[in-house]
C-alpha cells in the first residue's frame, strides 16, 4: 500500500485567505483543487509538502459565463462539467473534446480546468513509486542527477501531458494568476516553460484563477485527437488540436492553427503552415491534400523521445495521421 506523507491541510474559505496561505514562505505548500494527480504524486513521493491548501471552500472560481462571445472559465470548474457546457461545445469546440478525452468519466467529476491547465509534466522513469524510482537510482526531475530518457542530458524532458492546454492555445486564450502581490494577466503560451522540471512560471504565492477564451471569428471550428493506449485513463501519448477560420460565405480557410502536445515539456505550434490550406476551400479533394501535406509538415517538426510510453518513432509517424483526421473533423469533412 503506497501511504501518503504527512502534511497540514489548510481549507481556506475565501480567495483572499487562500492567497494569505500562500504568501507564507516558511512552508512547502501544495495547492489542491480536484487532487486527481496531486494524490497520486504524494502517494508516490514525487511531492513531499508540507502543507497542502485546499480550495473546496473558495467560492468565485467555478464559473463558465460569455460575454460577447468571450468564456470566462473560472479555474475549478470541472473538466465533466467543461465537456457538457453548451458555451464551450458552441463557441470553443476543440476545447469541449479535450476535456471529454481526459482520463475516465469518474475522475471528470473531480479533476479542474485549472489543475490540467497546471499538470506538471510527465516521464515514464518519473511518474513511478518512490521503491521503483529508488532501484533505478532516481533523475533530475526528482532526487537524483542523471536523465534516464537522453544519455548525459543535463535537461528534464519529462512531457506535457495535459489534454486541455493545447486546445486552449489555438484559441488564443488568456490566464489570470493571483497573489497578494495582485494580479497577472498574460496569454496562456507565456504560461508555459520548455523545462521538464519547471513548465510554468507560476510562482509558489500564485493561484489560478481564470481562464479566458476571447471571442473566435465567424466561421469559427475546432477539433482535439488523442492518441493513447486505451480509451479511457489513459494520458495522451499524443494529442493534436487543431483550429479552422472559415469565410461563412465561401467556405474558404482563412486561418489555421495547430498545436501538438506529449511530445516535449510544453504543447507545440506548428509553424509555417498558413500558405499549405488558406485559401483552400473545405470541402473536395483539394482540402485532403491539403491537411495531408500540413500533417507531414508538423511531422517533421516532430522528434520525440522516449519520454512516455510508445515507441518514439511509432508517435512521430501518427502525428501527420492526428493532424489531418483533426482537420477534416474540424472541416466536417470526416
Amino acid at each position: 500500500m503506497l501511504r501518503m506523507p504527512r502534511f497540514e491541510v489548510s481549507c481556506p474559505e475565501s480567495l483572499p485567505e487562500a492567497l494569505a496561505l500562500l504568501a507564507e514562505s516558511e512552508l512547502d505548500t501544495r495547492v489542491m483543487a480536484g487532487g486527481t494527480d496531486l494524490l497520486v504524486a504524494l502517494k508516490n513521493r514525487l511531492e513531499v509538502p508540507q502543507r497542502v491548501v485546499s480550495l473546496a471552500r473558495v467560492g468565485g472560481l467555478d464559473h463558465v459565463t460569455e460575454q460577447e462571445g468571450s468564456l470566462a472559465i473560472g479555474a475549478r470548474v470541472t473538466l465533466a462539467q467543461l465537456g457538457a457546457s453548451d458555451l464551450v461545445r458552441r463557441l470553443a469546440p476543440a476545447l469541449g473534446e479535450a476535456a471529454r478525452s481526459v482520463a475516465s468519466p469518474q475522475v471528470r467529476q473531480v479533476a479542474t480546468i485549472g489543475g490540467n491547465a497546471l499538470l506538471s509534466t510527465r516521464c515514464r522513469y518519473y511518474n513511478q513509486s518512490h521503491f521503483w524510482r529508488k532501484a533505478l537510482g532516481f533523475c533530475l526531475k526528482k532526487d537524483g542527477t542523471l536523465c534516464h530518457v537522453v544519455e548525459g542530458g543535463k535537461k528534464c524532458v519529462a512531457a506535457a501531458s495535459g489534454d486541455t492546454a493545447p486546445a486552449l492555445l489555438t484559441l488564443g486564450a488568456r490566464v489570470t494568476l493571483e497573489s497578494q502581490h495582485g494580479v497577472r494577466a498574460l496569454p496562456l503560451l507565456d504560461l508555459y516553460r520548455n523545462d521538464g522540471i519547471a513548465n510554468t512560471v507560476l510562482r509558489p504565492d500564485e493561484l489560478l484563477t481564470e481562464l479566458v477564451v476571447p471571442a473566435q471569428r465567424p466561421g469559427h471550428r475546432g477539433a482535439y485527437e488523442k492518441l493513447r493506449v486505451r480509451e479511457a485513463i489513459d494520458y495522451p501519448l499524443l494529442g493534436v488540436a487543431v483550429r479552422l477560420d472559415v469565410d461563412p460565405d465561401s467556405a474558404v480557410v482563412t486561418d489555421v492553427d495547430v498545436v501538438l502536445t506529449a511530445l516535449q515539456a510544453k504543447p507545440r505550434r506548428v509553424a509555417r503552415i498558413d500558405s499549405l490550406i488558406v485559401g483552400v476551400p473545405i470541402h473536395g479533394e483539394a482540402f485532403e491534400a491539403a491537411a495531408a501535406q500540413l500533417g507531414l509538415r508538423a511531422r517533421d517538426q516532430c522528434h520525440p523521445v522516449a519520454n512516455v510510453p510508445g515507441d518514439p518513432e511509432y508517435r512521430r509517424k501518427l502525428v501527420p495521421v492526428l493532424v489531418r483526421r483533426a482537420l477534416l473533423r474540424a472541416a466536417g469533412a470526416a
